[in-house]
């Protein structure tokens, strides 16, 4: 009786040391679970949350990211120093980086391609225009005759053509090396006007001359066409030295005191503002903005001296064609000497540095963006053109 009833006593401490046994694990693989589950969503939800900062950071780029945990190391960069320029001494070697306080070129805003002649042209019969990017080597390309370089020389906006008139007042079109020769039209003014490129490079503004050697109608060749069509003017203003913007609607000229902006049909626009024949003059318009907006030229009180009919491409000065205003540009204090506008409305600007000649790469907000050192060969030179 006794044993019988040891034995229905250790059962039943058996059956509850077992349930017991069995909540307990039952609770223990809850709570696991239950911590699985809470690690798996915050882990998913810091997922989410740096998915939508990445986004928020993605549109809004200037935002500043969110302060550091407070056992966070702070890390403090240092701004690096950039090397300043010097000019090249060897014959066509590129030159130095960017001067500290610029940055490299960005492949939204780069220096096209220079193309140079000589500053000075007395005494010289013929010569060889030159090209230079910033980075690459100078490349000697065709050659040509004295007068072209005194007035009439243009290179197309893509860099592949070049127009000019020669001593007979033959007007020609050819690669840049010279190459693919065309004559395009007879009886053209060598001085006044000279080879105005068209935006898309097809076709060339120029100026005739009447049988008895005066000026004539001025007209627009279109060098690709077959016959080498022509639309003439229907006006014939008292202006020279032209130059189209790149957004084709507006044209530059020289007139008698400064300078004039004309439609591409010759009608009159507007006078740029601050000439007159006893105060500023100019002699050659060099580059006008995209857009018409600006111009750049050399502006000089009046002299008595002519000069001897050479075109001087020096800039001193970049101006507001509807208000006259000077626009300032970064030169460091060094002395300005030419400046060209590209298409998308920076600059490329010449100064003098050192022995030689730097190109600065300037916005169209008049921020510095880069700068090189020219080559040696180019400091008796003068840049013709500047194309993207």
């Amino acid at each position: 009786m006794n044993d019988q009833r040891l034995r229905l006593d250790l059962a039943a401490l058996a059956d509850e040391v077992t349930a017991v046994d069995l909540r307990d694990r039952t609770l223990r693989t809850s709570r696991r679970l239950g911590i699985q589950r809470t690690v798996a969503t915050s882990a998913a939800a810091l997922v989410l949350i740096a998915a939508a900062t990445g986004t928020a950071f993605a549109i809004r780029p200037n935002e500043s990211p969110p302060p550091l945990p407070a056992d966070t190391p702070s890390v403090t960069a240092s701004p690096s120093q950039s090397p300043t320029p010097t000019p090249s001494t060897s014959a066509d070697t590129p030159g130095a980086p960017p001067s500290s306080g610029s940055s490299t070129n960005t492949p939204s805003v780069k220096v096209g391609k220079l193309f140079y002649g000589p500053s000075d042209v007395n005494g010289v019969t013929t010569w060889n225009l030159r090209s230079w990017r910033p980075g690459g080597s100078v490349a000697r390309l065709l050659t040509l005759p004295e007068i072209a370089m005194r007035g009439n020389m243009g290179v197309s906006p893509d860099g592949d053509r070049v127009a000019w008139v020669d001593p007979n007042n033959d007007l020609f079109v050819s690669d840049t090396d010279g190459s693919d020769k065309q004559k395009v039209r007879p009886g053209v003014d060598p001085y006044c006007v000279g080879a105005a490129w068209s935006p898309d490079g097809r076709r060339v503004l120029f100026r005739e001359l009447k049988e008895a050697g005066g000026p004539g109608r001025y007209g627009v060749v279109d060098t690709r066409s077959t016959g080498k069509t022509v639309r003439w003017w229907a006006t014939e203003p008292e202006a020279c030295n032209a130059l189209f913007s790149a957004d084709g609607q507006t044209m530059a000229m020289t007139v008698s005191d400064g300078i004039t902006l004309y439609g591409v049909d010759g009608t009159k626009k507007r006078v740029v503002p601050g000439f007159s024949p006893n105060g500023w003059q100019t002699d050659d318009v060099v580059s006008l903005a995209p857009d018409g907006s600006r111009v750049a030229l050399r502006r000089h009180k009046l002299r008595g001296d002519p000069g001897d009919g050479a075109r001087d491409l020096r800039v001193n000065v970049v101006l507001d064609t509807r208000t006259g205003k000077e626009f300032s540009l970064p030169l460091g204090g060094r002395t300005l000497r030419q400046v060209y506008f590209q298409s998308d409305g920076s600059m490329v600007v010449r100064v003098e540095a050192g022995s030689g000649h730097a190109v600065l790469l300037v916005d169209e907000d008049g921020r510095k963006v880069s700068e090189t050192a020219e080559p040696a060969s180019l400091k008796n030179m003068q840049i013709l053109a500047v194309v993207d």
